[in-house]
């Protein structure tokens, strides 16, 4: 540190730091030794070319990498960014739906909520859904909450058939498939 007495308008005494060159002697003969150890290393007669080609193929393909995971990471910015923007859109707009697209909708939430999702029977009109068929006692209410739940159903009538087992209901036999 170096004194600094200043009679500007303080008045009084500041301290600045004293800024030392970037390379000294010592450092400066280490820094000169370093390069000609790298020029003769890659300038050797020898060998030179051959270190010359590996390291230009080193960078090139550090290059190459680089310029792919950039691109990786602006496809993904781009497909969150489009997300967001899609999903913001079904929250404003996909609350009304028609019935082509409801039906589907019911009938996927179905194939999450039930074991046997082709043992009901969807209809929709003007976005009031009833399902007719069988199904389980066990999956009746996860259903029902499930088909509520999807936006531009307006009202559900259940007139399903509710089975404690699945016993002689034809529909309700085999593997049970529900990811819920």
């Amino acid at each position: 540190m170096r004194l600094i007495i200043d009679r500007g308008a303080s008045h009084g005494i500041a301290m600045q730091k004293h800024r030392r060159p970037l390379l000294t002697g010592a450092a400066l003969t280490v820094a000169g030794a370093g390069a000609g150890m790298l020029a003769e290393y890659l300038l050797d007669p020898d060998q030179g070319r051959a270190r010359r080609a590996k390291i230009r193929d080193r960078s090139a393909r550090t290059t190459h990498r680089m310029s792919d995971d950039l691109s990786g990471i602006s496809h993904n910015a781009s497909n969150r960014g489009r997300g967001l923007v899609m999903g913001m859109r079904y929250r404003v707009t996909g609350r009304s739906a028609d019935d082509a697209v409801l039906h589907d909708r019911v009938r996927a939430e179905l194939g999450r909520c039930v074991s046997h999702p082709h043992a009901l029977q969807v209809r929709v009109d003007g976005g009031m859904v009833t399902l007719t068929g069988d199904v389980l006692a066990a999956e009746e209410k996860a259903a029902r909450r499930g088909v509520k739940r999807i936006p531009g159903v307006k009202g559900l009538h259940e007139q399903w058939t509710v089975h404690e087992e699945p016993g002689d209901v034809p529909t309700l036999q085999g593997t049970a498939h529900a990811k819920k």
